[in-house]
């Protein structure tokens, strides 16, 4: 039966949780971690990209969502028992119930993958339940079964042992490091094929749009690098080619093949 506490939080973090708007989340959706980071290099953010995190599994769903954290520390022989780990109180269960549907759970494992930090049972869990995403500087076990249940994942690399092997859950919803970034609960995270990037919220609306539109910029490069146009000049965008650039804008982005006949 769950606990009068865990039902509270449960019910506080759904109602305190702010989710992000349809108009951001599309545009998140066509941008690249890479070109997200970019946007935050402009203003002054030169640590945002997770070191060494990886897909679960290539050509994965991306990731979008903002994070509700969870916090391991090493864990100590005489607390983290088996026993003690089965108990309804654990925080690594938990995590599974309170973790709001919409957000992304980011593991602080302390860069630990001499044990796991969750496996496809705790997987399906948060997949049943909504959330977007799980990301760990640690790594999974169970890795084919949890590839199948289709939740978008990042780790470090695949760890098989139990968890109390060597971490304990100490703390959720609290700012934690992860792979090298500092998380903040309600920063927005975005995992795609190069990796994770970490997106302070009161920054994301206007990120997510500066990094759509350089994707846009992109396909228009693409276009023109494909046809034999020298890469100096367009790429990155020179005044002449940004002025014409925006003039295609203007005039409704029409098919660049007749826009150029």
């Amino acid at each position: 039966m769950m606990s009068k506490n865990l039902a509270e939080n449960i019910v506080k973090s759904q109602n305190d949780f702010a989710q992000i708007s349809e108009e951001t989340r599309a545009a998140l959706m066509k941008s690249s971690t890479a070109n997200l980071a970019n946007a935050l290099l402009k203003r002054g953010f030169r640590n945002t990209l997770m070191l060494g995190i990886n897909p679960l599994s290539p050509g994965q769903p991306k990731m979008i969502g903002p994070a509700f954290t969870l916090r391991f520390i090493p864990s100590r022989e005489d607390i983290d028992t088996m026993d003690a780990y089965s108990r309804d109180d654990n925080k690594h269960r938990g995590v599974m119930e309170i973790c709001p549907k919409g957000s992304v759970l980011v593991i602080d494992a302390f860069g630990n993958t001499r044990a796991s930090s969750m496996g496809d049972m705790m997987a399906l869990r948060l997949k049943t339940r909504g959330v977007e995403g799980v990301v760990t500087d640690g790594g999974f076990r169970d890795v084919p079964a949890f590839i199948k249940i289709g939740l978008p994942a990042f780790q470090q690399k695949s760890a098989a042992p139990a968890t109390p092997l060597s971490m304990h859950p100490l703390e959720w919803n609290v700012p934690i490091g992860c792979a090298g970034v500092s998380v903040y609960p309600g920063d927005i995270i975005v995992g795609d094929g190069d990796g994770v990037v970490v997106i302070p919220r009161y920054l994301v609306d206007e990120v997510a749009q500066e990094a759509a539109d350089a994707e846009m910029y992109e396909e228009f490069a693409a276009w023109h690098l494909e046809r034999g146009r020298s890469l100096i000049g367009l790429f990155p965008a020179n005044v002449s080619s940004k002025e014409e650039y925006n003039r295609w804008v203007k005039e409704g982005r029409p098919a660049l093949e007749f826009y150029y006949a």
